[in-house]
C-alpha cells in the first residue's frame, strides 16, 4: 500500500460516483457522458480496485431493483423456514412461477461476484445492462408464457463482526510481585497498540474482524441449486422446466441432474438445458 494512498470511503449510490444508466442501458458520468474510468487515480491500482468493487456492489442493488419493478419478479426468501436471527439468502420468482402448467424457466448464473440477475459486473460497467445481465432472458420468457425463477447461488453467507475475546492475563494469578505484573501489562498494551497501528497502515480499511454466517442448505452454488429445486422447482406445476445456465451455473445444472437421477424423483417432468450463455 502507498503511503498517500486516500482513505477507502466511496459513495453508496450512483449518483455519488456522478453515473446513471442511460435510456440504452450504458453505465455514462452524469456530467461528461463518458464510459466508466478504472484507473480514476493514477498509480493508485489498489484504491481503483477498491472504487471498482463499492461500484459493482451499488449495481447489484440496481439490478435487484430492476429484476422487481422491471420484470415483475418478487423476492423470496430461503430457507423458507428460516428464523428471524439465522443467516438467509434469497431468489426472485415470477408470480406464475409454481402455478404455470406449461413452462418454467430457471437462470444460474456463474461463479465469482455476480448476484441474481446477473451475468458478468464486468459487461454491466463497461458494455451495458442487456449484455451483462439476465433482464433480457427473463423479459422474453416471460413474454413467451414462461414462468420464472432466478437462483442465487453466490450468496452464501453473511459476514458478522467477530466477537471480542477477551483473555486475562495469566499474570493476575501469579506470585508476581505487583510492580513486575504492571511492568508486564504495560508492555503487552504497548505492543498490541503498535501492532494495531501497523494493520490500520497496512491495511486501513480494515475497521472490525469479520466472520461468515453460512446460509443454512445454501453455502454453496451446488447445495443452493438443489435446495431451490427441492422446495420450488419439484413442487412447481409446469411440465417443461429449461434451465439457462453461464459458466459454473452449468456446474450446479449438472450437479443437480445427477441428485435428481439418484434420487430418481423426476415425477415425470421433462428438464432441458435451454442454453449455454457464455462470453
Amino acid at each position: 500500500m502507498k503511503k498517500d494512498e486516500p482513505p477507502l470511503d466511496f459513495p453508496d449510490t450512483l449518483e455519488g460516483f456522478e453515473y446513471a444508466f442511460n435510456e440504452k442501458g450504458q453505465l455514462r458520468h452524469i456530467k461528461t457522458g463518458e464510459p466508466f474510468v478504472f484507473n480514476y487515480r493514477e498509480d493508485l491500482h489498489r484504491w481503483n480496485q477498491k472504487r471498482y468493487e463499492a461500484l459493482g456492489e451499488i449495481i447489484t442493488k440496481y439490478v435487484y431493483e430492476l429484476l422487481e419493478k422491471d420484470c415483475n419478479l418478487k423476492k423470496v426468501s430461503i430457507p423458507v423456514d428460516a428464523t428471524e436471527s439465522e443467516p438467509k439468502s434469497f431468489i426472485f420468482m415470477s408470480e406464475d412461477a409454481l402455478t404455470n402448467p406449461q413452462k418454467l424457466m430457471v437462470l444460474i448464473h456463474g461463479s465469482g461476484v455476480v448476484r441474481a440477475g446477473q451475468w458478468a459486473r464486468r459487461l454491466i460497467i463497461n458494455e451495458d445492462l442487456d449484455s451483462g445481465t439476465q433482464i433480457p432472458f427473463i423479459k422474453r420468457a416471460v413474454a413467451e408464457g414462461y414462468g420464472v425463477i432466478v437462483l442465487n447461488p453466490n450468496e452464501n453467507y453473511i459476514e458478522v463482526e467477530k466477537p471480542k475475546i477477551h483473555v486475562q492475563s495469566s499474570s493476575d494469578s501469579s506470585d508476581e510481585p505487583a510492580e513486575k505484573r504492571e511492568r508486564k501489562d504495560k508492555v503487552s498494551k504497548e505492543t498490541k497498540k503498535r501492532r494495531d497501528f501497523y494493520e490500520k497502515y497496512r491495511n486501513p480499511q480494515r475497521e472490525k474482524e469479520m466472520m461468515q454466517l453460512y446460509i443454512r442448505e445454501n453455502g454453496s452454488p451446488e447445495e443452493h441449486a438443489i435446495y431451490v429445486w427441492d422446495h420450488f422447482i419439484a413442487q412447481a406445476a409446469a411440465e417443461n422446466v429449461f434451465f439457462v445456465a453461464h459458466s459454473y451455473g452449468g456446474l450446479a445444472f449438472v450437479e443437480l441432474q445427477l441428485m435428481i437421477k439418484q434420487a430418481n424423483s423426476d415425477a415425470g417432468k421433462c428438464f432441458r438445458l435451454a442454453m449455454w450463455k457464455n462470453h
